[in-house]
């Protein structure tokens, strides 16, 4: 939605998804779940890079993590800065790796979130709801951060 129409949108947020365009049918769709469906193909667009982030499990099967890959690779402006971060699960919580990729102002225009372990459900939210992993990241709450500018604080 964001890349079809940037006049609406500010910002991308995108939890175990796939990219823009990369099915046309539901045939198309389930190979590009699996990891079938060109997700190493990069595609840029003439516009400005649109502020993005992204969240996958690793241990996803039902979106492939290439899917997020792909997703990162759109949205990273042309001349980017990356620092990765690893952070250790503890106390029943998930670990993660956090990767910021910044233009070439400095500003944060690109995060990804891999959770270690994590399956095809929505990181953070409360035990007993649908689809969700109460033991990962708050994925609504870091959302909300990256969209408000905020740095992280962990």
């Amino acid at each position: 939605m964001g890349k079809t129409y940037p006049e609406l949108y500010a910002g991308v947020g995108v939890h175990s998804g796939l990219p823009t365009g990369a099915a046309t049918d539901v045939a198309s769709a389930f190979a590009t779940m699996r990891g079938d469906g060109g997700a190493g193909q990069k595609t840029r667009s003439s516009r400005p890079a649109m502020r993005t982030i992204v969240f996958q499990g690793t241990a996803d099967q039902t979106v492939h993590r290439s899917n997020a890959e792909r997703i990162v690779a759109n949205a990273t402006p042309e001349a980017a800065s990356i620092t990765t971060e690893l952070f250790a699960g503890q106390a029943g919580r998930r670990g993660y790796t956090r990767t910021v990729i910044a233009d070439p102002a400095g500003n944060a225009v690109v995060e990804q979130w891999l959770i270690d372990g994590a399956g095809h459900a929505w990181s953070g939210g409360r035990s007993g709801g649908s689809y969700v992993d109460p033991t990962g990241p708050d994925a609504s709450a870091e959302m909300m951060r990256f969209f408000l500018g905020i740095t992280a604080a962990h």
